[in-house]
């Protein structure tokens, strides 16, 4: 018996029965994605008993509740990055102690900050340490 191989396309060598995906499903509920469940909802509705308008209001007012809710987690994120990055200012020249990758305790004065990375780096006596890292400030 002989076996046959798929049919494949000459320029991209992949198989007829292979589809490539066309996008990626997206993983968080946006204003878009709501906004279009809405439409799809309002063009599939039974014509004969369309959407109410109490129904329709209340989904509008989710919407935008989701997008201020959204929003506001945004500004928090960014008051707290904010605040992560003042409080590691205000420990140059302080005396610092913190637990290296050892688990030793170590304590040095803080020379300077790096706001380079999400977590602010203190360079104690030469070593970066990350701000969460510091467990005491001595003046």
């Amino acid at each position: 018996m002989t076996t046959v191989d798929p049919v494949s396309t000459a320029a991209t060598g992949t198989s007829l029965y292979t589809a490539a995906s066309s996008r990626a499903p997206k993983q968080e509920m946006d204003g878009e994605m709501f906004l279009s469940l809405l439409v799809t909802q309002l063009a599939n509705q039974d014509p004969s008993s369309p959407m109410d308008t109490n129904e329709m209001i209340a989904q509008t007012t989710q919407l935008a509740t989701m997008e201020r809710l959204t929003a506001m987690q945004t500004q928090q994120t960014e008051a707290f990055s904010l605040q992560m990055r003042q409080s590691a200012a205000t420990l140059v020249g302080r005396e610092l102690e913190y637990t290296d990758a050892a688990g030793v305790t170590r304590t040095g004065t803080a020379s300077s900050v790096s706001f380079a990375g999400p977590v602010p780096l203190v360079n104690i006596d030469g070593a970066a340490v990350a701000l969460d890292l510091v467990s005491a400030v001595r003046s």
